[in-house]
């Protein structure tokens, strides 16, 4: 930390005050006193701050105190006193240190300069606190400066931090010898430093970071100034120069006491100081007309300067006097409480002695007891044990990709290029050619799935592959997540090497251990057989003893060193190559796991294919059954036609004949049930062949083209050619049908509704293919798809219609139920997950609705919603507009509306236009998750059921009427 102080100091002020004020020169204490200090800051190349090395318990004791003390005082308040000392929070170590306030920077922000080592900081004044009278004692780090050595003038910025940086390498927190030259007024000590054999200040200059302070010519000072004794002050001392390069031994350095070249010097210690008075300088009778020349009437002005000038010396020189008796009975007081700790301390030894050897085998008998537990505990991982077992285990189980396999990719290959070929095939003579090929290279691939199979049934690859899973979950427990490596080998060779080096080292240190222990054993042994009395062999005390001293430090440090093998942290190296063969041992783990994976899904897939196509090697379907469905429809159409009309003739006649009637209306539901029930048959059949086509035969379209087994295959299974529109017994919905015919049915005891479609040759193959993807959407969930089912798409073959039919749920629309008896919230939001989940089914199979309302939504039983389908014949749906407001940024505003938070913000989110949700968030989101809404009761009173349903009536009309009138385009 770099006191802000000093870094506004350039090289040229700092030069500048190498020799500036007066100097404290006491030959007796000061002048080559010598010290050992520790130095604690550095403010320049010839500046930094130390702490006597006597002083390093007092620094402890300070801490501590501080420590105790600070938590619980009060910050500074006001104007902080300067001179005060108080406790400032350290930033970085957050730990209180003695301070004082330099500077009052602003009213939160002071500098201070903590006084036991000398450094800076600008703290706030919450982290500066009041601290009790006992430690308010004098600074532990005393200032310093280089004897000799000043900043050269010119000096750049850069050379001063290097100059500054190079002085803290040679003597921070080191133990530098310092001899005293001179002291400056402001506390600083001249002196020499010596690190061992090495002269710090020498070493500085040589580095060029400063230069020997010159002193001023004694040419350049008047004669008078030189001979008279008046004009000798303070102001003239200057402490000895070094000679660098040949400089004699510090003793040569040292001078009489009050004498400095020949010449008498004030006696400090009686603190005289000969001066020229006034009076004496400026005689009374002088004047101008006497023989004085000018140039000694300003000699003897210049003399009254001085005077002053030394007068102020002296007051300085009395004020530092005073602060060093000061800090002498301060350091007697440290001194005196230093005897104190040290005869403490003596006792504290004395009694630890008594206790020494019984401390020591408690200590000892911990470590052993600790390094017991160590041993029981498996301690394969830090030397490897453990990838090294892996490694085996995945080198000597390896799986080998079957012989096999190649053979069979390469002829299933063949095999489904042939079945492409037959599917594109147009030609029947081609085809006939194309199918012989085909039926050559399948039976090869049944030989290959063959030998396959047997080949994988003699391989454990369940087994295989729950030892891999296990082995890489033990490891990944161990070491964690994996990454990327290379050169396998190396690796394994480096892992090799250390796991041998430690364990080298490990058998080394555990041998040297149980030796120690063995030793100290056979010492307890030979020591009972000593203390028994009854024991005839004779040993002597010598003997018996002998150097337990030595077993005891032993059996010590090979204990620690065996704990410090076992239980301290590896180091970088080691868990490099340790993560390195473990990522290596997992990718190759990882490597097998995916061979068998494919591996087990070829053989399901030779499974299947062995199971399946047994029955058609030697033959291949034929149509004929379907064929002969198609027959029977035929004739059951023709039936049920004929009745018709004849039930027609019977109800237009004069004389109506109403038991014939009944009968033949019995006989037709009778025909329409055979013919649904045959038309049942005969999607069972299309899917059936269908099977075979995707799978085995692609070529039936193409030889039996009259059974329509292509056009099946394209309509997802919902078209069907053997369906009319006169076979039904429908009823047209005249009050839905103003966009689009809309008639209602009965099939097998189901309502269902037909809804026209006029269609042309281009409309009715997109109208085919988009309730294709629909149907397929609802096919894959079915009940849990949200969606409308399609159960029949027909043509009719009279009129440009096609008729799609669906269930049909009387007032079950979300208009109508709203109207008759409206949701609660609880089934509201029930109703609206099932629309969710409708979206959701469309938009996995990229099927975008675009025509959602409440009319085209479903309410099954109150709990259940489901998503009517749309206009297939459109490209281009309708949205029906809803106005909200809309704040600036582009939110809708819906704290208006009477809904549960959850319910409003996923309303507002599927408006807001910039942030469309998918259908998969809506289904996620918090109000479908967890309902707050609590079910409404009512009381039961008969009154108000009769206003109910009176009100359900009215609102039942009001649909009506409204449903009527709509414009809106009714999709169901």
């Amino acid at each position: 930390m770099m006191d802000p102080g000093s870094a506004e100091q350039g090289p040229a002020q700092l030069r500048a005050q190498s020799f500036s004020g007066a100097v404290n020169m006491d030959e007796d204490v000061t002048y080559n006193k010598v010290e050992d200090v520790v130095g604690s800051h550095v403010e320049d190349a010839v500046t930094f701050w130390a702490q006597s090395i006597n002083r390093n318990r007092d620094i402890v004791k300070i801490g501590c105190a501080l420590a105790e003390v600070c938590p619980q005082s009060s910050s500074v308040f006001g104007n902080p006193d300067l001179n005060k000392i108080y406790a400032g929070l350290f930033s970085e170590d957050k730990c209180w240190y003695r301070c004082k306030v330099q500077k009052v920077i602003s009213d939160e922000k002071c500098l201070v300069r903590y006084i036991d080592y000398g450094n800076t900081e600008i703290l706030n004044r919450s982290e500066i606190v009041e601290i009790p009278l006992n430690l308010q004692f004098p600074d532990v780090a005393k200032k310093y400066r280089l004897w000799g050595l000043q900043i050269p003038s010119g000096q750049e910025v850069t050379q001063f931090d290097q100059g500054r940086s190079f002085l803290g390498s040679l003597i921070f927190e080191k133990e530098i010898k310092m001899r005293h030259k001179a002291t400056y007024q402001d506390g600083t000590i001249v002196a020499q430093a010596e690190y061992g054999n090495v002269d710090i200040g020498e070493e500085v200059a040589k580095k060029g970071y400063a230069e020997k302070c010159k002193l001023p010519s004694s040419n350049n000072v008047p004669e008078e100034k030189k001979t008279d004794p008046g004009q000798l002050g303070l102001g003239n001392l200057k402490s000895p120069i070094p000679l660098w390069g040949h400089r004699p031994n510090p003793s040569a350095f040292t001078r009489p006491k009050g004498r400095f070249n020949g010449r008498m010097v004030p006696d400090l210690k009686t603190k005289t100081l000969v001066t020229f008075p006034k009076e004496r300088l400026a005689v009374g009778d002088f004047n101008l007309g006497s023989n004085v020349s000018l140039e000694k009437i300003k000699q003897d002005q210049k003399l009254i300067e001085e005077n002053e000038k030394l007068k102020a010396e002296k007051e300085a020189l009395l004020e530092s006097y005073r602060e060093l008796e000061l800090k002498v009975e301060q350091t007697s007081l440290e001194l005196q409480r230093a005897k104190v700790t040290s005869m403490e301390l003596t006792k504290h030894l004395e009694n630890t002695l008594h206790t020494h050897v019984g401390t020591r085998m408690k200590s000892l008998a911990a470590k052993v007891e600790i390094l017991k537990e160590v041993r029981r505990a498996n301690i394969n991982v830090r030397c490897g044990d453990d990838l090294s077992d892996a490694v085996k285990v995945v080198a000597e189980g390896h799986l080998v990709t079957p012989s096999s396999l190649d053979d069979l990719e390469k002829i299933w290959e063949e095999y489904n290029l042939a079945q492409e070929k037959i599917q594109i095939c147009q030609n029947v003579n081609e085809g006939d050619i194309l199918i012989a090929k085909r039926n050559e290279v399948r039976q090869k691939l049944y030989t290959a799935v063959e030998v396959f199979i047997v080949e994988v049934d003699e391989l454990s690859l369940n087994k295989r592959l729950k030892t891999l899973q296990e082995l890489s979950a033990s490891l990944e427990a161990v070491y964690g997540q994996t990454r990327e490596v290379t050169n396998a080998e190396e690796i394994l060779h480096k892992f090799y090497e250390w796991k041998h080096g430690k364990r080298e080292e490990f058998n080394r240190v555990r041998t040297e251990t149980d030796t120690s222990l063995q030793l100290l054993a056979e010492w307890f042994s030979s020591t009972i057989k000593f203390f028994d009395l009854n024991d005839e062999e004779s040993l002597s005390s010598e003997e018996v003893i002998g150097n337990v001293d030595e077993i005891l430090e032993k059996i010590e440090s090979d204990v620690c060193k065996e704990l410090e093998i076992s239980l301290v942290e590896q180091g970088d190296t080691d868990k490099e190559i340790i993560l390195n063969t473990y990522n290596e041992v997992l990718q190759k783990i990882r490597s097998e796991e995916r061979l068998i994976t494919i591996v087990q899904a070829k053989y399901k897939a030779s499974i299947e294919f062995k199971k399946q196509i047994m029955e058609w090697l030697n033959k291949s379907p034929n149509v004929d059954h379907l064929l002969s469905i198609k027959k029977t429809l035929k004739g059951l159409k023709a039936q049920l036609r004929w009745k018709l009309v004849e039930k027609n003739n019977l109800e237009e006649a004069d004389d109506c004949n109403e038991p014939e009637i009944e009968k033949i209306k019995e006989e037709i539901t009778q025909l329409r049930h055979r013919v649904f029930e045959k038309i049942y048959h005969e999607q069972e059949e299309y899917e059936k062949l269908t099977s075979l086509v995707q799978k085995w035969f692609p070529e039936l379209p193409l030889l039996h083209p009259e059974a329509g087994i292509l056009k099946y295959m394209n309509s997802g299974g919902i078209l069907t050619v053997s369906l009319e529109r006169d076979l039904l017994d429908a009823e047209p919905m005249k009050e839905l049908s103003s966009k689009r015919p809309l008639v209602c049915s009965e099939v097998d005891g189901q309502k269902v509704l037909l809804k026209g479609y006029s269609v042309d040759m281009d409309t009715e193959a997109t109208v085919i293919q988009r309730a294709a993807r629909y149907h397929k959407a609802w096919r894959e969930s079915k009940e849990e798809s949200g969606l409308l089912p399609l159960m029949f798409l027909f043509l009719c073959k009279s009129d440009p219609l096609a008729y799609l039919m669906v269930p049909y749920y009387p007032r079950a629309s979300l208009s109508a139920v709203q109207a008759s008896t409206p949701l609660s919230a609880e089934e509201a939001l029930k109703v609206m997950k099932g629309v969710a989940h409708g979206l959701h089914t469309l938009h996995k199979a990229n099927i975008i609705h675009g025509s959602l309302h409440h009319n085209n939504i479903f309410v099954l039983n109150r709990e259940r919603g489901i998503v009517g389908d749309f206009d297939f014949t459109k490209s281009v749906l309708c949205v029906q507009n809803q106005e909200f407001e809309i704040n600036e940024d582009g939110i809708p505003e819906v704290d208006g509306l009477h809904l549960d938070d959850d319910v409003k913000t996923l309303l507002s989110s599927l408006i807001y236009c910039r942030n469309s949700m998918t259908a998969e968030q809506v289904l996620n989101a918090e109000c479908f998750l967890l309902p707050k809404i609590t079910l409404i009761t009512y009381p039961e009173k008969d009154s108000e059921c009769e206003e109910k349903e009176e009100l359900e009536e009215e609102n039942l009309d009001m649909y009506d009427e409204k449903a009527r009138n709509s414009e809106d385009n009714f999709d169901q």
